[in-house]
């Protein structure tokens, strides 16, 4: 059941126009525990919603609410701690592995402590003895959990997941899959998570908003789509990543 107080995103009427519309009326809320899975093809404008979001990209027209306030009128650096991105490719910084969990808490003046950072590697799957290794000697899968643990040092209401396992082995994801799924269950935070993997957006089992040519082209449950009137252009998408798969 939604209410207002549930709510923790609201997106009306978000469009964003470049050299041609980008992005076109895209409505959506999200509330607290709730997963959002964002799926489409490549190029329909998924990663640039995320990044409207918390304003790595500003949207032409419409509103972004977080918690009943208007994005626009919260700094940058309040908005990403609140909405944190986890990149395709993990963005970490040349140090251990703990200097880098506690980047966030730093820029505004706080120490990660110590056992605060065991239980953020534990949160993710990651064994607490790799507190002190160097980032750069991680796999790319630990470096994805890395990632994530690194946001979730900021205490973030919202988690955006921008296809955090589309470099990884299918072991790789599997293992990033269940710490996300973890992290949610644990954090009863709302997360958005893009991906343009049918079989990803299955095994998430969550609401499912459907981009295509940067418009909502379905939203519910994937069953639900996959079993109704789809436009033709989600169905040549779907029967394309059938064939893939």
């Amino acid at each position: 059941m939604t209410s207002q107080t549930q709510t923790l995103l609201q997106v009306s009427a978000l469009c964003l126009k470049k050299d041609r519309p980008i992005l076109e009326n895209i409505h959506f809320s999200l509330n607290r525990g709730e997963m959002l899975v964002v799926l489409g093809p490549s190029g329909s404008g998924k990663s640039t919603l995320l990044r409207c979001l918390n304003r790595l990209e500003s949207a032409t027209t419409g509103t972004v609410c977080l918690e009943g306030r208007c994005t626009e009128d919260i700094s940058a650096r309040e908005l990403r701690r609140h909405i944190g991105l986890v990149f395709q490719e993990p963005e970490l910084l040349p140090g251990t592995v703990f200097e880098n969990l506690g980047t966030g808490p730093k820029l505004i003046g706080e120490t990660l402590e110590e056992n605060e950072g065991l239980a953020l590697l534990e949160s993710v799957g990651l064994d607490p003895a790799f507190k002190n290794k160097r980032s750069e000697t991680l796999s790319v899968g630990e470096k994805q959990r890395l990632a994530l643990a690194q946001v979730l040092a900021n205490q973030p209401r919202v988690l955006l997941l921008d296809e955090p396992t589309s470099a990884l082995d299918p072991l790789s994801t599997e293992t990033v899959e269940s710490a996300i799924l973890k992290v949610q269950k644990d954090n009863n935070i709302g997360m958005i998570l893009v991906t343009h993997d049918m079989d990803q957006a299955r095994r998430m089992n969550s609401a499912t908003l459907v981009l295509v040519d940067g418009k909502i082209a379905a939203y519910g449950t994937l069953d639900t789509i996959l079993q109704s009137g789809a436009t033709h252009l989600i169905k040549r998408f779907f029967s394309k990543q059938d064939k893939n798969s």
